[in-house]
C-alpha cells in the first residue's frame, strides 16, 4: 500500500492550485476523468476541442491572490487580455461590460438612464476594491484558534464597510436606483447568475458588489482552452488520471483511499468535489453525518457546444438576456464563449463555442430516458435558434457540430450534479462549509466551500487551506 503525505481528489481549479502549492511534498492528485480541470476542463469530441464551461479568467492582477499563487509556482500563463469582458445583448440593446468605468457608465446611461447610475456603479466598484485590500480574509471552524481568526475577519469587514456590510443587495438597489424597470433588474440579475449563481433578492450587498464588479478587473482569454491552463498549473504534480477514488476509510491517524486500481494511505486528504456528494465516499457514520448536514444546492448548468466555420471576428464573450425563462431552465439568459480565431488548438476546425445557462440538477435527474432526450432537444434547439437569430450572417450549415450537456452529463464525467455552492451572506455565513472539518487530516476545497465560485473565490479558499496545511 503506497503511503502519501497529501492526497487530493479532484483536479478542478481548487484541487489543482492546492496541489501545485504543495508539489514539494509527497503529493498525489487523483482525477476520475481523462481530462483534468473539472468544470474548467477542455475536452475533445468529434476531432474538436471544447471548454466544458464558461471560460473567463479573472483575478490575474498584482496584489490579487490568484497572481500570487501563479507567481509562487513560477507560472506565466498563456493568456490574452480581453478588451470587452462581456457584450450583453438585451432587447436589441448592447451593453459592453468593460474595465473603463466612464465608458461603461455612458453605455448604461444610454440603455437604462437613471440619475443615480453613477453613484450606484461607482459604489459597487469601490466596495469590491475594498474587499481585495483586506488583510485578514479567513474562514475556519472546529478550534478556538480557527474561530478567533474568523472573528478577526468579521471585525475587519465591519471596520472596513461599517453598517453597509449588513445591507442586502435588493435593499441597496431600491435605496439608490429606486423602482427600476424589469429589464434593468434582469440585466443586473443575469450578471449575478454568472458569478454568484443567484439573483439580487437572495444576496448581500457585498456579494452583489463582488459579482457585478469582475468586468472592472482585467479579464483574460486562455489560449488553448481552460484545460491547458490547468495542465500548466499541475505540471510539477504527481497526477493520476482515469483513477476514480471509490471508497475512503477513516484510520487512526491516516486515511485509506481506494480506487479500482490501488489502495493508498495518506496523512492528509483534500476533497475537491462538491461538498454535497462527498459523504458517499465514506462508510464512517460520523463523517457521513458531517457531510449530510449541508443541504444540496440544486443549481446546475445546461451547456451547448458548437463548432462554427466563419470569417467573422467575434468578441470572446456574449450574454443574451430575454424577458422569459429559457425552456427547462431557471434563467432568462445564456452566456456564449467563442474561441479566438488564432487559437491553434480550439479553432483548428472553426470556432469552438460554449453556450451555458442555469438549470436545476433535480429536474434532469427526475426524467425517464425518453423524457430526458425530448427535454434536452427542446432546450438545445431553443438556445441554438436564439443564437442564430442574433448572428444573422451565421447559417445552420456553417455549424459542423452541435451537442449539449446537462447535470447528468457533468456527473458522469466530472462527478458532480450541481454547479457552485450557496451565495454567502451574513445570515448563512456560519453555516457555510469551511476548508477544515472536525476530522484530523480531512479538508475540502473548491466552489462549494468558502469563498465560493470563480477563479478569485476559489483561489481565496485555496489560500486559507494552504495556510491550514502548512501552519507550524
Amino acid at each position: 500500500m503506497k503511503k502519501i503525505d497529501l492526497s487530493i481528489i479532484g483536479s478542478g481549479i481548487g484541487g489543482s492550485l492546492i496541489a501545485s502549492l504543495n508539489a514539494d511534498k509527497k503529493t498525489v492528485l487523483f482525477e476520475k476523468d481523462q481530462n483534468i480541470g473539472g468544470c474548467a476542463s477542455t475536452f475533445k469530441r468529434y476531432g474538436n476541442y471544447y471548454n466544458a464551461g464558461a471560460t473567463t479568467l479573472v483575478g490575474y492582477e498584482d496584489e490579487h491572490i490568484l497572481k500570487e499563487h501563479f507567481d509562487t509556482i513560477g507560472l506565466n500563463p498563456n493568456i490574452t487580455k480581453s478588451n470587452i469582458a462581456i457584450r450583453v445583448i438585451q432587447n436589441k440593446n448592447v451593453i459592453d461590460r468593460i474595465k473603463d468605468f466612464d465608458q461603461f457608465l455612458d453605455n448604461i446611461n444610454d440603455v437604462y438612464p437613471n440619475k443615480n447610475n453613477k453613484y450606484f456603479w461607482k459604489f459597487i466598484k469601490e466596495f469590491d476594491e475594498k474587499f481585495w485590500n483586506l488583510k485578514k480574509i479567513y474562514f475556519g471552524k472546529f478550534s478556538i484558534n480557527n474561530y478567533l481568526k474568523t472573528f478577526n475577519f468579521f471585525m475587519e469587514l465591519i471596520s472596513t464597510y461599517k453598517m453597509d456590510i449588513f445591507k442586502s443587495a435588493d435593499g441597496f438597489i431600491k435605496e439608490i436606483l429606486g423602482d427600476i424597470s424589469m429589464e434593468y433588474r434582469n440585466f443586473i440579475d443575469a450578471q449575478l447568475l454568472i458569478t454568484i449563481q443567484t439573483t439580487s433578492k437572495d444576496i448581500s450587498l457585498l456579494s452583489m458588489a463582488l459579482g457585478l464588479s469582475y468586468p472592472f478587473h482585467d479579464v483574460f482569454y486562455v489560449n488553448g482552452g481552460m484545460g491547458s491552463l490547468i495542465e500548466d498549473i499541475v505540471k510539477n504534480v504527481e497526477l493520476k488520471k482515469n483513477e476514480e477514488i471509490t471508497k475512503i476509510i477513516r484510520g487512526q491517524n491516516e486515511w485509506i483511499i481506494s480506487s479500482r486500481k490501488h489502495e493508498y494511505k495518506t496523512k492528509k486528504l483534500i476533497l475537491n468535489s462538491s461538498i454535497y456528494q462527498c459523504g458517499s465516499l465514506f462508510d464512517d457514520y460520523e463523517v457521513k453525518k458531517y457531510y449530510d448536514r449541508f443541504t444540496f444546492s440544486d443549481q446546475s448548468a445546461f451547456v451547448v457546444y458548437l463548432t462554427l466555420k466563419s470569417d467573422y471576428d467575434f468578441c470572446e464573450h456574449y450574454q443574451f438576456i430575454y424577458n422569459d425563462l429559457l425552456p427547462n431552465c431557471i434563467s432568462n439568459s445564456f452566456f456564449v464563449s467563442f474561441s479566438k480565431k488564432d487559437d491553434t488548438k480550439l479553432s483548428r476546425n472553426g470556432y469552438s463555442i460554449t453556450i451555458s445557462t442555469h438549470t436545476t440538477a433535480k429536474y434532469w435527474k427526475s426524467l425517464q430516458k425518453d423524457e430526458y432526450v425530448k427535454s434536452k432537444n427542446i432546450t438545445e434547439s431553443f438556445i441554438f435558434e436564439k443564437f442564430l437569430e442574433y448572428f444573422e450572417d451565421i447559417k445552420k450549415e456553417d455549424v459542423s457540430q452541435l451537442f449539449s450537456a446537462t447535470s447528468t452529463t457533468f456527473n458522469k464525467f466530472i462527478g458532480r450534479y450541481n454547479c457552485g455552492g450557496k451565495a454567502i451572506g451574513f445570515k448563512n455565513f456560519m453555516q457555510l462549509p469551511s476548508c477544515n472539518t472536525p476530522f484530523n487530516g480531512l479538508y475540502n476545497v473548491g466552489d462549494t466551500v468558502f469563498a465560493g465560485q470563480g477563479w478569485p473565490g476559489i483561489a481565496l479558499g485555496v489560500d486559507v487551506l494552504n495556510k491550514e496545511l502548512n501552519k507550524v
